[in-house]
């Protein structure tokens, strides 16, 4: 449940968390745009009003209104999308379907998350250009700067952002305001550029460019890259402070992107529009101006990385995931997670893309194809859910919104030859790694054989009978009492361990995304006790606690460990991601002292 606070305050914690990547866009959108087309008066009017209209239909439609409504709990995300949709299915292959789906959006989400803190950093950095005395500085020079901003970023990240994210909404405060000033002074030079506001010059610049024109969407949608954060954050913040934050940053980008318009037809030679418009507005204020967009591309990339963690954590409780070792980076907050492998892997994919593009005009290739496939993904599920739910209207603005993001994603293929290729490869790596795990999964537990709950029942209850017993208790780790799991009947049955006290312990992730209880389940054996954990997707928990809570004092803790046998590749290559994972008595921490792994071989 969100704890009750003063509108200001969540508008500005909105700012800080939700906004910081579609916030810092204006540094790159127009500057990339213009590579593709030529400045002239007409082409400027067009492109403006493509970029207001892709705000409006893109993030004020799609997600501020249509997708903001589909929350479940508060929470909201691709995730979120698949469990409201997946309940009014009755095709089995349609759920299949929209598993997949999911599958791939999660794996945008990431490929997105790799270039977003690359092309955002870089474009900041290279705004040292326009120093007096920095023009000639060699671009590895730049490189290396944001090479290090990147290192210096995710190193940090063990440490937890608990305590600099206080600052990250009052510092994206400054910087809107910033973007707000700007736009409205380049305005008053040249007000015939409101008139961009206007579709009429969208529709108009489509029309006379043809194809030319078609592939220029693929730099517009640059502008909306990190409107998806408005949905996928709303259960951290909110609907209410994430709209009211988005009606003022709308206003700070339209105004700024119409400023860099009409610099733009005063200066039509300018390559790094935004810079160079601040330079020109003010030479004195242009270096804390720069100053303060490496912040905040520092800020946009945090929230991303952020987001990654959360993502790959909601994949490891939904079991779609391994589990990768999490760490609290709070006592208080158990949500402040870091998980290293993704950590040094998006670090690595960031340096690697951008020693790959070296400059940020030419890495804007690569960029979109993940953004408009996420958006694109977003557009058909709700759609799907509007109309099974018989809202036509909603339906209706859901199908038109989907039509648009199609046509966004039509336009990006134009990229895929031009490095764009780089983006569906990073999207890949995490797709094939859940393909593999959830089918090897499935594979590895119908493989294992375990017993009914009709056949364990009796043959535990004449064993606690002729048995002698350990004193104290142990506990069991299975999926659940209906199919028990091999180790434990060889652990009781083969091998004559027995404790006066067995507990079987499973963990259940809920459909709903938060809320934590722990109770026992009825059984009529004495001896045996089922005791269940039930935990939202998105809860980060102690099991070690909860067993406290509810006076189960172990004196030890058995799970089973599969060892896998087989000459498949694929499944060599899945025993593989098994053994470097940690088991998930690692994972929940349970206490080493008391764990004793019982080891079951399975041949796949």
């Amino acid at each position: 449940m969100i704890a009750k606070e003063s509108p200001i305050t969540g508008i500005i914690k909105s700012l800080g968390l939700v906004f910081g990547d579609i916030g810092t866009s204006p540094i790159y959108t127009l500057t990339v745009v213009f590579l593709l087309t030529k400045p002239i008066e007409a082409h400027i009017f067009g492109v403006l009003s493509l970029i207001v209209w892709t705000l409006v239909i893109l993030v004020t439609v799609e997600y501020a209104w249509l997708a903001m409504s589909l929350a479940k709990k508060g929470e909201g995300g691709t995730i979120v999308l698949r469990e409201l949709l997946v309940p009014m299915l009755k095709s089995g292959r349609k759920v299949a379907f929209i598993t997949f789906l999911s599958f791939i959006g999660i794996s945008l989400l990431i490929g997105d998350g790799v270039i977003t803190p690359a092309i955002s950093i870089l474009s900041a950095v290279e705004g040292l250009l326009l120093i007096p005395g920095l023009e000639n500085t060699a671009q590895d020079t730049l490189i290396v700067i944001a090479g290090i901003i990147a290192i210096l970023l995710f190193s940090f990240q063990k440490k937890g952002t608990e305590k600099v994210s206080v600052a990250f909404g009052p510092i994206m405060i400054i910087w809107f305001v910033s973007l707000t000033v700007s736009g409205v002074f380049a305005i008053s030079q040249l007000p015939s550029v409101l008139k961009a506001l206007n579709p009429y010059y969208a529709v108009q610049f489509l029309y006379e460019n043809g194809i030319a024109g078609f592939f220029v969407l693929s730099e517009v949608i640059l502008c909306a890259t990190g409107g998806e954060a408005l949905y996928a954050d709303m259960g951290h913040l909110g609907r209410i402070p994430i709209t009211r934050a988005w009606f003022f940053v709308f206003i700070a980008l339209v105004l700024n992107y119409l400023g860099q318009g009409a610099f733009l037809i005063s200066h039509p030679e300018a390559k790094n529009v935004l810079f160079e418009m601040i330079f020109n507005q003010s030479q004195i204020l242009y270096v804390p101006f720069l100053i303060l967009s490496i912040m905040a591309t520092v800020i946009a990339s945090q929230a991303m990385i952020s987001g990654m963690f959360s993502i790959v954590y909601q994949g490891i409780t939904t079991h779609v995931m391994p589990l990768f070792k999490v760490d609290y980076t709070s006592a208080d907050m158990r949500s402040q997670i870091y998980i290293g492998f993704v950590n040094w892997f998006l670090l690595l994919s960031v340096l690697f893309i951008m020693h790959q593009f070296r400059e940020s005009s030419r890495l804007a290739a690569a960029y979109g194809l993940a953004v408009t496939g996420t958006m694109t993904l977003t557009g058909i599920m709700m759609t799907w859910i509007f109309a099974l739910k018989e809202k036509k209207f909603l339906a209706a603005a859901s199908a038109f919104v989907a039509m648009v993001d199609i046509t966004f994603l039509v336009s990006n293929i134009y990229k895929i030859p031009h490095g764009g290729y780089w983006s569906l490869i990073i999207a890949m790596l995490p797709l094939c790694l859940i393909l593999l795990y959830t089918r090897g999964q499935r594979k590895l537990y119908g493989t294992m054989q375990p017993m009914d709950k009709k056949e364990f029942l009796p043959r535990f209850e004449q064993a606690y009978k002729d048995m002698s017993k350990i004193k104290g208790t142990a506990l069991f780790f299975a999926r659940g009492i209906e199919k028990v799991p091999p180790y434990i009947a060889n652990t009781m049955f083969l091998n004559n361990i027995l404790y006066e006290d067995n507990i079987m312990v499973s963990i259940v992730i809920r459909d709903d995304p938060f809320g934590v209880t722990g109770l026992f389940k009825d059984l009529p054996l004495k001896g045996l006790r089922a005791f269940e954990i039930q935990a939202g997707y998105m809860e980060v928990f102690d099991v070690e606690e909860i067993l406290r809570d509810a006076s189960i004092d172990e004196k030890t803790i058995f799970y089973g460990v599969e060892d896998i046998g087989t000459t498949s590749i694929i499944w060599k290559i899945f025993s593989i991601i098994k053994k470097l994972n940690p088991h998930f008595v690692q994972f929940y921490r349970l206490p080493p002292q008391k764990l004793h792994g019982v080891v079951t071989r399975v041949e796949m």
